[in-house]
């Protein structure tokens, strides 16, 4: 396998690169994940990125060969042409997916631009609720306030993506939420502190508020930080939570399955 080649320069500046393979069909599956955030310095050597951690669980579900090229939102970081793509993923954020800051209004321009094309496009978090709020509906802040730790989703469509599936137990860390689905889309998952939990929209949306990118260590960290703002209560029920496991990968695998079907 040879390492696909970064292009540099103006606004078209990949920050991590995957590698390059054929199908059977002689054609190459290529990814472009648009990173939303960064995360603290102390934890770079290990996580890197949210999109590292992305394409990790990715490639532990199956995505083993695919080219997965990353680009810094914040940064104003974009391929030149999403034609070159199979799909686009989109990262979590800190940020407000309604804010008016420049790069998050400029990356919902471009994914209004997107929703056009038949270009597959995934969000997570942050991704899930600026893809809903591009589509027409309200995003804002929970009315429960903070979602964290390991949340169980009752899984709505056995069918999609031949997932077969009741349920999935998936790691959580979110104030906002996508208040009522988008026109046109459907109902995936659902809990009782977030009732549009997933949902898709034909064969070219896939959105999900928590992260199955996540690991227990990280969201350890992120409760760790935000414990005044939670609560003792709320912290110490989420950090017990993280002792029962999640089903990241599993989920992975539903993206990686719902990327590859035609």
């Amino acid at each position: 396998m040879e390492r696909s080649k970064a292009i540099f320069g103006g606004d078209s500046r990949p920050i991590g690169c995957g590698f390059l393979s054929e199908t059977a069909t002689g054609e190459m599956m290529k990814i472009c994940i648009l990173d939303n955030d960064t995360i603290d310095e102390a934890l770079v050597p290990t996580y890197r990125s949210y999109g590292a951690m992305l394409e990790k669980v990715l490639r532990q579900a199956g995505a083993t060969d695919w080219a997965m090229d990353h680009f810094s939102t914040p940064l104003q970081q974009y391929p030149a042409s999403f034609n070159d793509y199979d799909a686009v993923l989109l990262t979590g954020s800190k940020a407000d997916s309604f804010s008016d800051e420049a790069w998050v209004v400029e990356l919902r321009r471009r994914v209004t631009e997107l929703l056009k094309t038949d270009t597959k496009l995934l969000g997570i978090c942050f991704g899930h609720q600026l893809i809903a709020y591009c589509l027409g509906a309200k995003v804002a802040r929970a009315p429960q306030g903070w979602v964290t730790g390991r949340n169980t989703y009752q899984w709505h469509d056995a069918d999609f993506a031949a997932s077969g599936r009741e349920q999935f137990a998936l790691l959580a860390s979110h104030q906002d939420q996508v208040l009522e689905l988008p026109e046109g889309a459907r109902l995936l998952a659902s809990s009782d502190r977030c009732p549009i939990a997933a949902y898709a929209k034909g064969n070219e949306v896939l959105c999900i508020q928590p992260h199955p990118e996540f690991v227990e260590d990280y969201s350890a960290y992120l409760l760790n930080k935000r414990k005044h703002v939670l609560g003792e209560a709320h912290y110490a029920e989420s950090m017990e939570s993280l002792e029962h496991g999640h089903e990241g990968q599993d989920f992975a695998k539903v993206m990686v399955k719902f990327i590859e079907q035609a």
